[in-house]
């Protein structure tokens, strides 16, 4: 190209250079990003983050840190796989405080930490024995909103072993993690394994412990588990807190079990714990969902006049409660409501209004909310197609129906059992048998299993009930 006097556009060096990197030639790595500087073409944030992950495996870190101010000077921001790329070189070294002082200076720059940021951080604690600090950091991780995965589970529960094989006795902290991990596998009986193992070994429990422990109960059904392990934290003298009682009646509030709910509402205020926007959060939703909707709309002016500002999940239960209702004006009352606290509505808002039009048949409104979102940045999904096909379907329109099936295909998305269910009622309804079986076969041959509802709305549909129940052996 440079012989033929056409100057290779960064994209292709970038393309070259990473080809390199993976074929371990690092040297011409460096002759290639030579050629870049000389012939003046421009570099970008994954042409730094290319060199500095080849000053890295070359063990130059202080160059690496170096090359990360040479890329601020030239105009070029930072991103996480910049620093996470340091990170994580100075971590499998040993060198986890290093590693700190950069996940800090990151913080610092307004870039916040992912999980690769963590899992380096972790896995090099481990490594260095610190296993009561990587639990430490794992919590801060999980506080942060971010699901850590197997990589930090297993190299929390090698350095554990290695604590055990070395004599020593593990903390609570590293049991708490372990029982955390564990739980959030959905691998219990490990989990209360090794609660067992803390009360062998003489080390108490803590409210974090339960606390793990009730919620996890609680997403498995095991209800009679959940009064167990309440009733063992009240004979040990620990007092439930506030992250106790918001999972217990947010257990609850997912049952429908509002009487439950509210007693552990009341007991909360009684012992003094305050309520926190995810206690109200929970009760908003189950008071939605079954239909007392002005009772939680009186929740949630409770909780602003405590000082609760309302968040993009509490407006969502609401708005959800409204549209089951059919107020729709209340719904877009507080929608607008949003807006004027800032709070940015999301894909979630706009299917729960899109499902509120839908169900007073007003398909075409909650088409035209399928544009809005658009209009403001905000992406379809799944929900948002499935919610126009059904709407179209009760209503009879099987053309707009197939059309918005068509324009989910063409944005990428699958059919779900949702869309076919859909699709196959509202061509039973209307005695269109013959395509709901036609249907029914291109569904099975996209591997999805029908349900009790497919085969109930072809029942309905079909003269020959027979034959369908020959063919499909049900």
């Amino acid at each position: 190209m440079l012989r033929s006097q056409i100057l290779p556009q960064t994209d292709s060096c970038n393309r070259l250079l990473s080809s390199f990197v993976k074929l371990k030639h690092l040297d011409k790595a460096w002759i290639v990003y030579a050629e870049m500087f000389r012939y003046r073409i421009r570099s970008t944030v994954h042409t730094f983050n290319i060199m500095i992950n080849v000053l890295c495996k070359q063990g130059k870190l202080r160059k690496a840190k170096s090359f990360i101010r040479f890329m601020e000077e030239s105009g070029v921001k930072p991103n996480a796989v910049t620093y996470n790329t340091v990170i994580h070189a100075h971590c499998v070294r040993r060198q986890v405080e290093l590693g700190s002082e950069l996940v800090n200076l990151m913080r610092g720059n307004g870039i916040a930490p992912d999980e690769y940021t963590y899992g380096s951080i972790i896995s090099g604690m481990c490594k260095e024995g610190r296993v009561g600090d990587a639990s430490l950091v794992l919590g801060e991780m999980v506080d942060a909103g971010l699901a850590p995965g197997v990589v930090i589970y297993n190299a929390l529960i090698d350095g554990y072993c290695n604590m055990v094989d070395a004599g020593l006795a593990p903390g609570v902290v590293i049991y708490n993690a372990l029982i955390d991990g564990y739980c959030n596998k959905g691998d219990l009986v490990t989990a209360v394994g090794y609660r067992d193992e803390m009360v062998k070994r003489g080390i108490e429990l803590t409210i974090s412990t339960y606390n793990v422990l009730i919620h996890a109960m609680f997403m498995e059904g095991r209800h009679e588990m959940v009064k167990e392990l309440v009733k063992e934290m009240e004979r040990k003298g620990l007092v439930p807190d506030e992250v106790t009682y918001n999972i217990l009646i947010n257990g609850y509030s997912k049952e429908g079990n509002v009487k439950k709910a509210f007693e552990m509402f009341e007991e909360m205020s009684m012992r003094g714990v305050k309520p926190t926007r995810v206690t109200y959060t929970s009760l908003i939703c189950v008071l939605s969902k079954k239909g007392r909707v002005l009772d939680a709309d009186r929740m949630f002016r409770e909780a602003i006049q405590k000082g609760l500002l309302p968040d993009l999940v509490m407006f969502n239960a609401l708005i959800d409660g409204y549209c089951g209702s059919g107020d729709m004006e209340r719904a877009f009352g507080l929608l607008k409501e949003m807006k004027t606290r800032k709070v940015v509505p999301d894909e979630v808002t706009y299917n729960i209004l899109m499902r509120g039009f839908c169900l007073l048949g007003k398909v075409e409104e909650a088409r035209g909310l399928l544009d809005e979102m658009e209009k403001c940045g905000i992406k379809p999904d799944l929900i948002s197609y499935n919610t126009l096909i059904s709407g179209h379907s009760r209503k009879g329109e099987l053309k707009d129906a197939f059309l918005v099936r068509d324009e989910m295909l063409s944005k990428g998305f699958n059919p779900t059992i949702l869309s076919y269910n859909a699709l196959i009622q509202g061509l039973c309804k209307h005695g269109e048998g013959t395509r709901a079986e036609e249907l029914l076969k291109e569904m099975v041959g996209n591997g999805i299993t029908p349900d009790n509802s497919t085969y109930i709305s072809l029942i309905e549909g079909l003269n020959d009930v027979e034959d369908l129940v020959k063919s499909e052996n049900i």
